[in-house]
């Protein structure tokens, strides 16, 4: 039996090394090279980013940019003093982006190499050791500086190591992604004075890290390395298909690390143009961003997409009795962490929440808009924790997980609920409905309803006004749900306008052998019109479970 049991644990350890092993295998995209390059200090509201900084946000989490670019160094001091750092934790299937030049040039012995002998020596250190250890090496050739001449043209300050960078690529088959020349072109039509936009000319008084301004033609502002990484990426999109798969195009990055357009989510929201009628795409790195964020009726079309549902967060923590700036209740409206007033937003990957606690009404999303959509996110909160607000809107979530205590999903809104978590934290009610006579209200369609561990007498709902409907259909009901199924809010005539059903659901919850005699359960006909196209098509046919997942 011993044996039995040593075996038995021995094979959990090894399955849980392995698993932790595979976790770590990831590619990793090692960046060496100089400060044009190198992530920079957000200190004093710092607006220097190198374009390595913020290349992570043009990639999926599926790979990882490790930037170990410095200030200052060139291929001969990153490599006497930085590499090894590299090597050793370099792997099969890793890459190596190599951008070396600019201090190459200096005259100092420490960093100087004369472009033909020393410098083109280094890089082939570097590209051997890269391959040496099964990863791929990839150079870069040094971005321009910002000098134009009389002519209004710019004049190339890095001599022969732009085609020294191209000679020892050519020579060692090595892909090499020209930035010198894209920059160049991009900088050449931008002109004089609309270029410094990209590079550290800050005006006086503007940025206190440079209370006195600055005027720099070497180093980069974040839109300047947002935009020579997405030229960078594009090359590589073509040059290192093996990288494609990796590669997302977003119109916004939002990260609290500076690799974004954006340290917050409204700025990116306010920056996006009134009205817009494309799509506008934000993707969000990892952060618990504590703000109150507002997407407003003139910004339709956004999408949101998040790095990670459990580590993108966006949460507040006013509550119903929280004060405004007048001295009165801010109330259940106005508690809401998130509010969605655009039309045709989608959001993907985030948790919005509510961090008041058990204090009352606190709301963590409140959705007003038509044609809103949730995949994979998570709504957390305790008491009305998702306000389905908007009347006439049709709102669709999928494999969300939604949790909180009394009626934590209510609102007027027509919402489809597919393949969701209902998670309810205390003995209570799940749905406050207030549909609108006429209309349907919510469906909860293949979900699964969970509790609490000592949570056990749970209603599914109760009309917040007359009309309420909603149907549970093939969901799986823990023991949490009461035998009475509903509740009609102490009015009895109640009874006679909400429309409760239920269709074949499962699990402990589920028996309605003790229903209250005013629910309804469906028969098979009666069940095949709530599908989505009849409860949220509309005018407009609209469908959006079949919308690209």
């Amino acid at each position: 039996m011993k044996k039995l049991l040593f075996t038995f644990f021995g094979v959990c350890a090894l399955i849980v090394l392995l698993t932790a092993a595979s976790n770590d295998q990831r590619p990793v995209i090692y960046m060496i090279g100089d400060s044009t390059m190198a992530n920079k200090s957000l200190k004093n509201g710092n607006p220097e980013r190198g374009w390595g900084h913020v290349l992570q946000g043009f990639f999926t989490p599926d790979i990882v940019v490790d930037n170990h670019a410095l200030n200052g160094r060139s291929s001969l001091s990153f490599r006497n003093n930085h590499w090894k750092a590299v090597y050793e934790n370099l792997k099969k299937g890793d890459y190596v982006f190599i951008q070396f030049g600019h201090n190459d040039q200096k005259k100092k012995p420490d960093r100087y190499s004369d472009p033909d002998t020393a410098y083109k020596d280094n890089l082939r250190f570097y590209i051997n050791q890269t391959r040496e250890k099964g990863a791929t090496p990839v150079l870069f050739t040094s971005i321009i500086r910002r000098k134009f001449g009389e002519d209004g043209k710019l004049i190339d300050t890095h001599g022969r190591y732009i085609p020294a960078c191209k000679e020892v690529a050519q020579e060692m088959n090595v892909v090499c992604i020209d930035l010198n020349n894209s920059t160049e072109t991009l900088v050449n039509e931008l002109g004089d004075e609309a270029s410094k936009e990209l590079f550290m000319w800050i005006a006086p008084g503007i940025c206190p890290q440079y209370p006195e301004g600055r005027k720099d033609d070497t180093h980069l502002r974040a839109k300047g390395a947002r935009t020579i990484a997405r030229m960078a990426v594009d090359s590589l999109e073509q040059k290192v298909p093996a990288l494609a798969p990796y590669i997302r195009r977003y119109d916004i990055v939002v990260a609290q690390d500076g690799s974004g357009d954006f340290f917050t989510l409204q700025k990116a929201i306010d920056a996006v143009p009134a009205f817009r009628k494309t799509t506008t795409t934000i993707y969000v790195r990892n952060g618990v961003y504590k703000e109150k964020i507002t997407v407003p009726g003139n910004r339709n079309n956004i999408h949101i997409i998040g790095e990670d549902v459990d580590k993108v967060i966006f949460t507040y923590d006013d509550f119903a009795n929280t004060k405004n700036s007048f001295g009165e209740n801010m109330g259940t409206s106005g508690s809401s962490s998130f509010y969605i007033y655009g039309q045709s937003f989608t959001a993907e990957n985030v948790t919005f929440e509510n961090s008041a606690g058990p204090v009352g009404q606190a709301v963590a999303l409140f959705v007003a808009g038509d044609k809103a959509v949730f995949k994979k996110c998570k709504m957390k909160g305790f008491q009305d924790t998702l306000y389905t607000y908007g009347e006439g809107t049709r709102q669709y979530y999928e494999e969300c997980y939604i949790e909180g205590t009394t009626d934590f999903i209510f609102g007027k809104g027509t919402a489809w609920f597919e393949k969701c978590t209902i998670h309810s934290k205390q003995n209570s009610f799940i749905t406050a409905a207030a549909t609108p006579q006429g209309a349907f209200g919510y469906v909860f369609n293949n979900c699964t309803l969970t509790a609490d561990e000592g949570v056990d007498m749970v209603y599914l709902g109760r009309p917040w006004r007359p009309y309420a409907h909603v149907l549970f259909r093939n969901c799986k009901m823990g023991a949490h749900i009461r035998v009475e199924g509903w509740h009609n809010w102490g009015k009895e005539s109640n009874e006679e306008t909400a429309y409760y059903a239920e269709y074949k659901n499962t699990g402990k919850g589920s028996k309605t052998d003790n229903r209250v005699k005013w629910a309804h359960q469906l028969s098979r006909k009666e069940a095949s019109k709530y599908n989505i196209e009849n409860v949220l098509g509309g005018k407009d046919n609209w469908n959006p479970s079949l919308k690209e997942k």
